[in-house]
């Protein structure tokens, strides 16, 4: 068995992004594992594949988002809404889904692993009448 710092020198030497998300995401598996208790649903870590069911409902097929695949990031401070990295499959399909008349997403040919960004709740202020 190795010692905690074995496997953080091992992860340091990771070669690449798909080493290191593998490791990520057997280390959230194990987490899971021991956790039954609570069990989150989203976590980072984990793989997930975006579906028509995606909220908030003005992602619903924009740009064709279904169907892609990743691992979960960062969430936000509220942890209601993540991130995810696209794997290379995915991020080599929304690319060239990309659309100029929708030019949302700009993913250059070199990029291997796209970071899908959470969407982010806009402040607005409230106007006060009367």
């Amino acid at each position: 068995m190795l010692t905690t710092a074995q496997v953080r020198d091992h992860i340091h030497g990771l070669p690449d992004i798909d080493s290191l998300l593998a490791v990520q995401e057997a280390a959230t598996t194990r987490l899971l594992q021991l956790d039954t208790a609570r069990k989150p649903v989203i976590t980072p870590g984990r793989t997930c594949r975006i579906t028509d069911s995606i909220r908030p409902a003005v992602l619903r097929g924009l740009s064709g988002l279904s169907g892609l695949s990743g691992t979960v990031q960062q969430p936000n401070r509220t942890g209601t809404r993540f991130d995810i990295l696209l794997d290379q499959e995915s991020t080599t399909q929304l690319r060239n889904r990309q659309s100029p008349l929708n030019p949302r997403f700009k993913i250059a040919d070199g990029i291997r692993h796209y970071r899908l960004a959470g969407p982010r709740r806009m402040h607005r202020p409230h106007r006060h009448t009367g």
